[in-house]
């Protein structure tokens, strides 16, 4: 499956933002899709992701700040975040499991400052 995120862009602190992530085909059988970032110079790091269940997990740094969410007509999946930090200045980006492979999109960068 391909996917293309969108939504990023530059924000002042405080200020939100909607990712979203559409998915080239069905995500109804897409067991994890979830949001990762990667800010220059660290590692990929988890951001919020969502089981096919309807099930959430969020890490630490944005938890609290951000909301995932699945709309599975549209293929799509979401995140808000809100109360945006100058430390949240990375690429976000979308990524599809299943058992069988791992697709990733191509991201989408988010400014946070003022």
């Amino acid at each position: 499956v391909q996917l293309q995120a969108s939504g990023g862009g530059l924000v002042q602190p405080g200020g939100s933002l909607t990712l979203s992530c559409v998915a080239s085909e069905s995500i109804l059988n897409i067991d994890l899709m979830g949001w990762h970032r990667q800010a220059p110079g660290k590692k990929r790091e988890l951001v919020a992701a969502i089981n096919r269940d309807g099930s959430k997990n969020y890490a630490v740094p944005m938890k609290g700040r951000s909301t995932i969410s699945r709309d599975n007509f549209k293929n799509t999946v979401y995140l808000q975040m809100i109360n945006l930090k100058p430390e949240d200045t990375a690429v976000y980006y979308c990524n599809a499991r299943t058992l069988a492979w791992d697709s990733w999109g191509q991201g989408t960068q988010v400014t946070v400052s003022s």
